[in-house]
């Protein structure tokens, strides 16, 4: 990487991002809810040509700005509706992503740590596998995170640009998701501040610039949709983010440490070398230890506040990505500079890495087993027949369980022999690896369990005239899947009423009693936990 230019390595970071994210993008269906939510939103964006506002099953929906479901059709328009389409924009995203990392990095503290950044991002597992998603976080997180540090480059040169720059970013942000990324970025601001003691670091001129850019660009939308449609989107979306952060959704509670577990674990091992940091930092200028106080600030700010959210879900703390890996990146290029050991990181890699790679290993001996696991779900009987899916295993599944296991040995043995660099490359690249195989090896056999069968009876009547419901769980899977063109009638028409077409209905198997009881429907086949039924006019 000497030899080459600045401009030859961000070519080569943006390439490798597209040769990683876009092989296999399509070839598993969109998973419930979100990513199928998101992309049915798109769908009907191009199925109505109507851009102007979110709906879904053609009626508004009020829980998110549309600017991803744009990028998600604009998508469609391109490569047609589908799941690669869908998942996409997030491709891009990890191109943009990982150049802002070295881009960054190397302005702070030079090419090496803009690299092991980099590296250190890739090469751990959530991180890697957001970018081959179709949720929004992924760039809601990148606008929150270039807004936050466009502010700090604001305040340390007093720049009226960076200060715009950050308030656009901020609202690009509120236009991807919502006003949490305004409540993370001055949560941030204001520890930051109050660990000066409250001795102001920036000018109120840039500070009123940057608020105005930012309600410019929010006002793009949410101002217009205003004129246009009155408040009802306003209201209703504002209170929606409101419940998300004061009542559990439904499915979604956890323990107050729920977040600290996913990070651990799904941010390994960049997780591992943070800490580390963070127990015993690096030196630094006086311009770099700013930059890790800001780092280790937002860590914490995202990590408490969406500990306290009564609503637990795996992507709410995703923006610590950034703050993880920046800081495990600096114990990388301790490690890379200085080609000293790792420390105690070294056992900990082994400890939780063969965890890791003991469950991939069992797992597929485990689906050609499922009789072992139903008694563990005797008291979820859904639960108990998604086991019953016809998934086939082969059980060279566990290759990607010892792949990860191999890694660690051969960075162990490199590790022993003093040869601290081809180590740290061996456990950042070979887990990279690892996520790949994983997602090739297990992932259609997660959605064949998961909700296949729901997704195949749905397609089989994609494009007939007829109805759609599913009953006693929510799902995003009949609107996607089944195409459909038109709103639906309210349910009582559609289990009671007079209907002109067929209506297709699926229910769990815990909900099966319910809908015989209706005596309109007749049961048409079951699978993996899902019944199915119709009634006809």
């Amino acid at each position: 990487m000497r030899s080459l230019s600045p401009v030859r390595i961000q070519v080569i970071i943006v390439v490798s991002a597209l040769l990683l994210f876009l092989p296999g993008l399509g070839a598993v269906h969109l998973f419930d809810w979100d990513e199928i939510n998101f992309a049915e939103i798109a769908r009907e964006m191009i199925s109505t040509g109507d851009w102007s506002r979110p709906q879904i099953e053609f009626k508004p929906f009020y829980e998110k700005p549309p600017l991803f479901m744009w990028m998600q059709a604009l998508g469609m328009s391109v490569f047609g509706v589908g799941e690669f389409a869908a998942r996409f924009p997030n491709v891009i995203c990890g191109a943009i992503t990982l150049l802002v990392l070295y881009r960054i990095g190397s302005r702070e503290q030079g090419n090496t740590f803009g690299l092991l950044w980099v590296l250190a991002y890739i090469g751990s597992i959530l991180p890697n596998l957001y970018f081959r998603s179709g949720i929004i976080d992924p760039w809601f997180n990148l606008f929150i995170f270039l807004g936050l540090y466009s502010f700090i480059r604001s305040a340390r040169e007093g720049s009226w640009r960076f200060a715009m720059a950050s308030g656009g970013l901020m609202g690009l942000a509120v236009m991807t998701k919502g006003p949490a990324a305004i409540i993370i970025v001055g949560l941030t601001i204001s520890a930051y501040w109050a660990l000066r003691k409250f001795s102001t670091f920036f000018r109120w001129k840039e500070v009123l610039l940057l608020l105005l850019s930012m309600l410019v660009v929010i006002s793009l939308w949410f101002g217009s949709d205003y004129v246009r449609n009155g408040p009802a989107f306003t209201e209703a979306f504002f209170q929606r983010q409101v419940a998300l952060f004061t009542e559990e959704d439904a499915g979604h509670g956890g323990f107050f440490g729920y977040h600290f577990i996913v990070l651990l674990i799904g941010c390994f091992p960049a997780s591992i070398f943070a800490i580390q940091e963070l127990l015993k930092p690096t030196k630094g200028t006086d311009v770099q230890n700013e930059t890790r106080r800001w780092m280790v600030i937002l860590l914490w700010v995202v990590l408490i506040l969406f500990s306290i959210v009564s609503t637990k879900i795996v992507h709410y703390s995703s923006l610590c990505y950034f703050p993880i890996t920046y800081l495990a990146a600096k114990q990388l290029e301790r490690i890379w500079q200085k080609k000293e050991s790792f420390g105690w990181t070294r056992f900990a890699l082994g400890t939780i890495g063969t965890a890791i790679a003991i469950v991939f290993i069992i797992a597929p001996f485990l689906g050609m087993r499922p009789e072992l696991l139903k008694p563990l779900l005797a008291n979820d009987p859904f639960a108990e027949a998604n086991l019953e899916a016809q998934v086939h295993w082969t059980g060279l599944e566990f290759f990607a369980g010892a792949w990860l296991i191999g890694i660690l040995m051969v960075a162990h043995f490199l590790h022993s022999k003093s040869h601290f660099r081809a180590s740290l490359l061996a456990s950042l690249g070979g887990t990279m690896v690892f996520i790949s195989l994983g997602l090739m090896l297990f992932i259609n056999n997660i959605e064949g369990y998961s909700q296949r069968a729901a997704v195949d009876f749905f397609a089989a009547h994609a494009g007939e005239k007829c109805w759609f419901m599913n009953h006693g769980y929510k799902s995003y899977v009949p609107s996607f899947y089944g195409r459909m063109t038109e709103a639906k009638p309210d349910d009582e028409t559609l289990i009671r009423g007079l209907i002109d077409r067929p209506v297709y209905l699926c229910s769990k198997v815990t909900s099966v009693e319910q809908v015989m009881g209706y005596k309109t429907f007749k049961e048409t086949g079951r699978g993996n936990g899902f019944v199915f039924f119709e009634r006809r006019p």
